[in-house]
């Protein structure tokens, strides 16, 4: 597997990720950039499928452009497809099972849900690669003001995050900022770490 990462716009600038399976067709995770970035990444690949982390515009900002190109299904969980400014994305979209794995692109995608940030937030794991969203950044987590946040939910996703039987060399590619490993953050992150806050 081949991982390109990208950049959606500024000043948000959410991580954007193309994974390219041995089948020469690839997955895109939170297509932020533009319809350009991705035609230039992809080098004539095309896209199976595209994987919201959760709803969030800042996400998604190529995603109508990006699926109308490739006519692939958008997997992104219900309760964020609510087809609001800050959740644009309307129905149409695929949902996915706590737990379960997705076969596409030659790749296996494991899914867990993880809501806090908002109520349809997943992680998605994929060949040592832990793809958070922001439910999990290095050092900290996603906020909890917005609408769908809480907490609590939150909360209970870091146990389950820190439960998950993943190595500590887990990489952690979050939504937004720089990269990490899920013992890094097992260790230091006072979030993920179990302790009193």
């Amino acid at each position: 597997m081949k991982v390109l990462h990208l950049t959606g716009p500024a000043p948000l600038e959410a991580n954007s990720f193309v994974l390219l399976g041995d089948t020469g067709r690839a997955l895109v995770i939170d297509p932020a950039p533009s319809l350009a970035a991705f035609e230039k990444a992809l080098e004539g690949a095309p896209v199976e499928a595209i994987l919201l982390t959760h709803g969030h515009y800042d996400h998604m900002t190529g995603l109508a452009d990006l699926q109308k190109r490739w006519n692939c299904p958008v997997y992104l969980d219900p309760a964020d497809a609510a087809g609001t400014p800050l959740m644009p994305a309307g129905p149409g979209t695929l949902g996915y099972t706590d737990g379960g794995t997705l076969e596409l692109a030659g790749l296996s995608v494991t899914c867990w849900h993880t809501p806090g940030h908002s109520k349809g937030s997943w992680v998605l794991f994929c060949q040592g690669l832990l793809f958070t969203g922001d439910t999990l950044f290095a050092g900290d987590v996603g906020r909890t003001d917005l609408a769908g946040g809480s907490w609590q939910e939150l909360c209970r996703s870091m146990e389950k995050l820190r439960a998950l039987p993943l190595p500590d060399d887990t990489r952690v590619l979050p939504g937004h900022g720089p990269f990490s490993t899920l013992g890094a953050e097992k260790a230091a992150n006072v979030y993920l770490a179990g302790k009193e806050l």
